[in-house]
């Protein structure tokens, strides 16, 4: 699955993150939508030619982030995702924080090959009090006949901690067994910030036959150290000019890094 779905063994997985998007503070009204499509387009070039497996976009520059899509967000990054497809050379998925129902829409209505969302749990997050709806998720990539869209679970929130005290091992069981879970996704505790290897090693061992990636924080000093144990990565913030999260995509950053990978898989 991991291969097929995400294009190699061990996979990196690139972050495409858009500028905010209509409705955000953030936004820029001057630019426009054309602004954001022009800007993704640039990281989408630079992370292929420095030879990631795959992409991922994700409006990160949304803040402060909604629990529920609103929807000319929504529809804003569906027209992004839309109009910078025929660059995509590699598997992509797509991920709008923090809504998984609008997730898998989203994924439906581009041809995405994958999502990321926290689809499990109930947290207490700088957002408020988390409570996501996988059944509603699920139910609704079967309703749109997409199976074959894999869902990857973040099950350790950033800008967040679960409430109840179950182990991340019993947790992350838990969402492949009740809630239907094709990937693992563990965290650090923000965006950019690396994971706990011991969380993700617990991980692993209680789902050996799971696809487990490392989610925040793979740089180019501890990537060996997290893909001796996790099945792929996802980086963002690495990537960036100066490592720096809301910075262009750094072309060179990323091929030393790809390069790196390579040696090591």
């Amino acid at each position: 699955m991991i291969e097929s779905t995400f294009g190699s063994r061990k996979p990196v997985i690139a972050m495409v993150h858009l500028a905010p998007l209509p409705g955000s503070p953030l936004y820029d009204r001057g630019g426009g939508l054309q602004a954001i499509v022009d800007a993704a387009g640039r990281d989408i070039e630079a992370l292929q030619e420095g030879g990631v497996d795959a992409v991922m976009f994700g409006n990160e520059g949304d803040r402060p982030y909604l629990l529920k899509a609103s929807p000319q967000s929504l529809a804003a990054m569906a027209f992004a995702v839309g109009a910078l497809k025929p660059l995509i050379k590699v598997p992509f998925g797509v991920n709008y924080l923090w809504d998984p129902v609008a997730t898998v829409g989203l994924a439906v209505a581009s041809g995405a090959r994958f999502a990321r969302e926290i689809f499990t749990g109930v947290y207490d997050s700088d957002m408020g009090l988390w409570q996501p709806d996988a059944a509603a998720a699920l139910r609704l990539r079967a309703d749109c006949g997409r199976a074959d869209l894999k869902l990857m679970y973040n099950i350790n929130a950033e800008f967040a901690a679960p409430i109840g005290d179950r182990p991340i091992a019993a947790r992350a069981k838990s969402a492949v067994f009740s809630s239907l879970a094709d990937v693992i996704l563990v965290s650090g505790p923000m965006t950019g910030e690396a994971v706990a290897a011991a969380n993700l090693r617990v991980v692993k061992d209680a789902l050996p036959d799971t696809p487990v990636f490392a989610n925040t924080g793979v740089n180019l000093g501890n990537v060996g150290d997290i893909l001796r144990i996790a099945d792929g990565a996802i980086i963002g913030t690495h990537f960036k000019v100066d490592g720096n999260t809301w910075n262009p995509v750094d072309g060179a950053r990323v091929k030393r890094f790809m390069d790196k990978v390579r040696s090591l898989r």
